[in-house]
């Protein structure tokens, strides 16, 4: 008994030191995680872009890139990696270095995924983190100028008349396009053919000639051959028009109240990366939608800036997983 009184003192002793070495080492690192994240960026960043030039991410990436590059007086590049739905650049970013030098660009084609490969060669949940959202846009329904649908009804009676046989255009499968047009399809009680493409200017020149019935083309991808007339809009999808092209009624107004689906553009880096820098990086994106330069930008375009912090964007991206799964599984699509 007085030998365990007498060691008291002395692994009381043991455990203060040990205690205080722990909490060294936690400052230390937080120190460190902190003096990065306030030198962040000292070297070119690049942001993947897993879908083809010209897509919706990647116009809104470039955007992006150019304010940020600004900011941090550094290079942002993009690189585009198409391929596989996305799966092809997004297992790029997966594999990074988590340090904030590498991050992923993205649709809402993140979010849709998993509503169609049964496998992915990452987990959507827990291989990256949620950095922030671009912004958000509608799809707009795409036909052939030239082509014999002049409304939605036209096109809805057609389908109907042939059921099978129509087709419609995606950007891959997969895609947040292909589940768009999925969704437009069990609205209206209409079975066509999917005919997936590379990416959105594939699908929106084959649309064009004609060899597909129509595409939910994001606005911001479209929003050119809108304006010279080398397609024929047919609505919007968002409950009200878009300002950047106010001539184009939305789907909804034309009598169809519940229809209403978007296309968003969000960014994230490889799980691991420091808290301090995400956070840096989300502020700084946020910051970058406030100038009047990619407002500017943006508005030409028909995207809508909506500001979100890394949680907000987070709970945002598990919403619309929920939202795709159900489509999916209500098209009868079995995961690949």
């Amino acid at each position: 008994m007085m030998q365990q009184t007498l060691q008291s003192p002395r692994l009381l002793k043991r455990n203060w030191m040990l205690s205080l070495f722990i909490s060294l080492g936690l400052s230390l690192n937080l120190i460190s995680t902190t003096a990065n994240a306030q030198s962040y960026p000292n070297r070119t960043v690049k942001m993947i872009v897993p879908l083809t030039t010209g897509s919706g991410a990647d116009i809104a990436g470039r955007i992006t890139a150019k304010s940020l590059s600004e900011t941090w007086k550094q290079s942002v590049i993009i690189e585009n990696r198409p391929g596989a739905g996305g799966l092809i650049g997004t297992g790029a970013v997966v594999g990074a270095e988590p340090d904030g030098y590498t991050l992923l660009v993205q649709s809402a084609s993140y979010a849709a995924n998993p509503a169609i490969y049964k496998k992915l060669p990452y987990d959507p949940l827990k291989s990256l983190v949620d950095v922030d959202i671009l912004g958000q846009t509608p799809y707009v329904l795409i036909t052939s100028a030239d082509g014999p649908y002049q409304s939605v009804r036209d096109l809805v009676i057609a389908a109907k008349s042939k059921p099978g046989e129509v087709t419609f255009a995606s950007a891959g499968v997969g895609s947040s396009t292909h589940l768009a047009a999925e969704y437009f399809n069990q609205m209206m009680a209409i079975k066509l053919i999917h005919v997936p493409y590379k990416g959105s200017p594939e699908a929106i020149q084959d649309t064009m000639a004609g060899r597909t019935a129509f595409y939910m083309a994001p606005l911001d991808t479209a929003i050119g051959q809108l304006k010279g007339g080398k397609v024929r809009a047919l609505g919007v999808t968002s409950k009200a028009r878009n300002a950047a092209v106010p001539d184009i009624p939305s789907i909804a107004e034309l009598g169809y109240a519940n229809f209403e689906i978007g296309l968003w553009f969000g960014v994230w880096a490889p799980a691991g990366t420091p808290a301090a820098i995400v956070k840096k990086i989300n502020q700084d994106i946020n910051l970058a939608m406030q100038s009047p330069e990619v407002k500017t930008a943006y508005e030409a375009k028909g995207i809508k800036a909506t500001p979100m912090s890394p949680q907000e964007f987070g709970k945002f991206v598990r919403e619309e997983m929920a939202k795709y799964q159900k489509i999916a599984k209500d098209a009868n699509i079995e995961p690949q």
